[in-house]
Formats: structure tokens, sequence, C-alpha cells
């Protein structure tokens, strides 16, 4: 096996590459057994205000609210999984947890299958259009 590429909390190898659903996506280099932790992020810790004034800055944002008054900006994060897309029929689902956010497998992902979580409540609120194109898809994120 080729050595890992990405730090030791990501524990799974992954690729980076385009994405049919929104610009890059983060795609399973290996098999990912379901119920299984798939890696995290990290990024700068800010104030839930500052998040949402970076929100608007930004045509791509990549930050998670992890309580009433923090979130955590990965705009500048190296870590693979920041660039896992929406999908309504996600395959592995974000959890927050001692203030990291983790990715968790939610079924068995096959190597070169993209990985996908559920961004649930966004601050686009309904007015970007979503493009997973899953069947049951909800039109908007």
């Amino acid at each position: 096996m080729a050595p890992r590429r990405w730090p030791a909390y990501q524990k799974f190898d992954v690729d980076v590459r385009p994405s049919a659903i929104d610009g890059q996506g983060v795609f399973a280099a290996e098999p990912i057994p379901r119920w299984t932790k798939i890696g995290e992020i990290r990024g700068q810790s800010i104030s839930v205000i500052e998040a949402r004034i970076r929100a608007t800055r930004h045509e791509r944002v990549m930050i998670v609210e992890i309580s009433p008054d923090k979130a955590i900006d990965f705009h500048k994060s190296t870590d693979p999984m920041r660039y896992t897309n929406h999908s309504c029929d996600a395959n592995a689902r974000l959890a927050v947890q001692n203030g990291r956010v983790e990715f968790y497998s939610l079924r068995a992902i096959s190597p070169g299958e993209e990985i996908t979580v559920s961004y649930g409540e966004t601050h686009h609120e309904g007015r970007l259009a979503c493009r997973c194109g899953a069947p049951g898809c909800s039109g908007k994120l």
C-alpha cells in the first residue's frame, strides 16, 4: 500500500478531484466500511458573527457552526474532507464532537465513489440550487 498522504486523523485514503456535483469533491480511494470514521477537518476557530460575515465574502463557503457562538472556518485548511459535497442521498454524515468536525460513513463506500453528506440547514436558506442529482433531490440548499 502506498504511504498515506494525509494527516493521521484522516482514517481512510481519499482523492480530491473534480466532482459532477460541484467544484472539487472527495472520493474514496479504498473501501470504507459502514458506520466508520472517515476523517475530520481542522480549521480556524471563529465566532458565529465573524463566520456569517466571512460567508458573504467567498463564493465557496467552508464554515461549520459548531455551537451558537463558535464556528470553524476551513477556507485555508489542507484537509481533504473540506471538499465534501452535499447530497440529498448522502453516504456519510458530518458530526461535531468535542469541537471537532468529523465524517462518518452511513453505509459501505466503494473506491472511486464520491463521499457526500447532507448539509442540512445552510446560510443559503433555499436560494442555492442543489445539483446532487439524487432521486428525490430537494432541489435547493
